[in-house]
C-alpha cells in the first residue's frame, strides 16, 4: 500500500510538471504571434523615397528623378500620417482583446478548457497567417489588415484565462509567486522567439514573419487537444480506480468533486470579491506601459539608434530578457513578505524615474541602452507578471467564495480584461504622441506608472505603518524591514 501511495503521488508530480512545461509552451505560442507586427513596423514604413540628381554631360540644369526602387513603403503606410496607421492596427487589435477578455472568461468556465483553447489556437494560428498573406499577395488594403487584427483579438482571448485556471487547478497557494514568476516568462520567451522569427524574415519577405508563427501556435493547438489535462482529478481516468482507491488522499478530492460540482460565478459576484477592481486598475496602467513597449520598442530603436529592422527587432528581445529576471524576483519576494501589493508599489515607484533614464539614456550609444532596456523590462514586466498570474489565482480562489473554484477563469479575464483597455490604449496614444516627439511618449508611460501606483493605494495601506492613511512609503519600509 504504501508502495502504491508513493508510485500516486510521484505520477501527481509528473502530471504537474507537465501541465506546468505544456501551458508554458502553449502561451508561448500565444505571445510569439503577437510580436511580428512589432519587427514589421519598420519595413511597411521605411525611409528609403529619395529624390536624386543624375548626372548629366549635355545640361547644367537637371531636374529630380524619382527613383522608384527606393520608394519601398508598404501601401498604404506610405503616407505621412503612417504612425497613426500603425497606431490603429494596433489598436484595432488590442481593443478587440480588451472586449473579447470580459466575455471569454464568462465562457470558459462552462465549457471544456481543452476544446475551447484548441479552436482559439487554430483560429488564431489562421488569422495570424492571413496577415502575412497580405504580402504574398500583394494586398494594400488598410481594411483588410485591421479585419484580420480585430479578428485575432478576438480568438486569442482564449488563452490567458484557459492556461491560468488550469494551472491554477493543478498548483496549490505555496510558493504561488515563485511558480507563477517562473510560469510567466513565457511572454517574455514568446516575444523574444516572435522577434527572433519575424526579424529572420522582414527584410526579405516579412509575409513569412506572420505565416511561419501562424503555423507554429496552430501546431500548439493540435499538441493541446491531444494532450492537455484539465484539472489533477483527470488524472482518475489514467492514473486507474485501482490506485486511486488505495491512495486516500487523491480518493477524497475525487469524491468531493464528483459530488457537489459548484456553479460558475457570476461577473458581477467576480467584481465584489475584495482586490478585484482594485488589482484590475493597477493592470491597465501597468499593461499600458508594457505593451506600448512591445509594439513600439522596435521602432523607436530604430529611429533613435539608426539601426535597421532586424538589429533594432534583435535589441529589443533584451526587455524581454530583462522582464523574465523581474517577473520572477517579484513572485519571489510576494511570497517572502506574503504582500502582493507591496511589492507591485515598490517594482511601479522604481520604474517612473527608470523610463525617463531609458529616454536619455538611450541617445549614448548602444551599451547604455542595453543596460537599461534590461532594467526597464525587469520593473515594468515585473508588477504585470505578478497581477496576472499569482493575484489572478489568489482572488479566483478568495476564502470569500468559500472554495469554489470556479471563479478563478471569471475572475482572471476580469483583471486581465481591464488590463487588455489599458494594453489597446497605450500603442495608439504612443502612435499619436510620436509624431510630438518620443519624449511625450515617455512621459505617458511615467504618468500611467504613477496612476498604477495610485490605484493600489488601498491595498498598500494594509501593508504601510498606519491603516487608512496612504503612505506611498510604507511599502517600501516593508520591504527593507523583512530583508533585516
Amino acid at each position: 500500500m504504501v508502495f502504491c501511495v508513493c508510485m500516486t503521488c510521484v505520477c501527481i508530480i509528473s502530471y504537474r510538471a507537465f501541465t506546468f512545461g505544456l501551458t508554458f509552451l502553449l502561451y508561448t505560442s500565444f505571445h510569439l504571434s503577437r510580436k511580428p507586427i512589432s519587427i514589421v513596423k519598420s519595413e511597411l514604413h521605411k525611409n528609403c523615397s529619395h529624390v536624386m540628381e543624375a548626372p548629366s554631360e549635355s545640361s547644367s540644369s537637371q531636374q529630380p528623378v524619382l527613383h522608384p526602387e527606393l520608394d519601398c513603403s508598404w501601401k498604404p503606410f506610405d503616407r505621412n500620417n503612417y504612425k497613426q496607421l500603425l497606431g490603429a492596427m494596433d489598436y484595432s487589435f488590442l481593443c478587440a482583446y480588451a472586449i473579447g477578455m470580459y466575455l471569454s472568461g464568462i465562457i470558459g468556465e462552462r465549457l471544456p478548457i481543452r476544446l475551447y483553447l484548441t479552436v482559439g489556437m487554430l483560429t488564431s494560428g489562421l488569422f495570424t497567417c492571413l496577415f502575412g498573406l497580405g504580402y504574398v499577395y500583394d494586398v494594400h488594403s488598410l481594411g483588410f489588415y485591421i479585419f484580420v487584427q480585430v479578428a485575432n483579438g478576438l480568438v486569442q482571448t482564449t488563452g490567458w484565462p484557459s492556461v491560468v485556471t488550469c494551472i491554477g487547478n493543478w498548483f496549490g497557494k505555496g510558493r504561488r509567486g515563485l511558480i507563477m514568476g517562473l510560469w510567466n516568462s513565457h511572454t517574455s520567451v514568446g516575444n523574444i522567439l516572435g522577434s527572433l522569427i519575424a526579424g529572420y524574415y522582414v527584410s526579405s519577405n516579412w509575409g513569412l514573419s506572420f505565416i511561419v508563427p501562424g503555423v507554429i501556435i496552430a501546431a500548439m493547438g493540435v499538441i493541446c487537444f491531444l494532450f492537455l489535462i484539465e484539472r489533477n482529478w483527470d488524472t482518475e481516468l489514467l492514473l486507474g480506480q485501482e490506485s486511486i482507491g488505495v491512495c486516500v488522499p487523491v480518493q477524497q478530492v475525487v469524491v468531493v468533486k464528483s459530488e457537489a460540482e459548484p456553479s460558475a460565478i457570476s461577473f458581477m459576484g467576480a467584481l465584489r470579491i475584495p482586490g478585484v477592481v482594485e488589482f484590475s486598475l493597477c493592470l491597465l496602467f501597468a499593461k499600458l506601459v508594457s505593451y506600448t513597449f512591445l509594439f513600439w520598442l522596435p521602432l523607436y530603436i530604430t529611429k533613435a539608434a539608426h539601426l535597421d529592422a532586424k538589429k533594432a527587432g534583435d535589441l529589443s528581445t533584451l526587455f524581454d530578457v530583462g522582464g523574465i529576471v523581474g517577473g520572477i524576483l517579484a513572485g519571489v519576494l510576494s511570497d517572502k513578505m506574503g504582500k502582493r501589493a507591496t511589492t507591485c508599489a515598490v517594482m511601479l515607484l522604481l520604474a517612473a524615474p527608470t523610463l525617463y533614464g531609458f529616454s536619455m539614456m538611450s541617445q549614448f550609444g548602444l551599451g547604455p541602452t542595453i543596460g537599461m532596456l534590461l532594467v526597464c523590462g525587469g520593473l515594468v514586466n515585473g508588477p504585470y507578471a505578478l497581477i496576472t498570474t499569482a493575484v489572478s489565482a489568489d482572488l479566483g480562489t478568495h476564502k470569500s467564495l468559500k472554495g469554489n473554484a470556479r471563479a478563478l477563469s471569471t475572475v482572471t479575464a476580469i483583471i486581465d480584461g481591464t488590463g487588455s483597455v489599458g494594453a489597446a490604449v497605450g500603442p495608439l496614444l504612443a502612435g499619436l504622441l510620436s509624431a510630438q516627439g518620443w519624449d511625450q511618449v515617455f512621459y505617458m508611460l511615467m504618468t500611467a506608472d504613477f496612476l498604477a501606483l495610485l490605484v493600489i493605494s488601498e491595498d498598500l495601506q494594509t501593508s504601510g505603518s498606519q491603516p487608512g492613511i496612504w503612505d506611498p512609503l510604507g511599502g517600501l519600509n516593508t520591504l527593507l524591514k523583512d530583508f533585516k
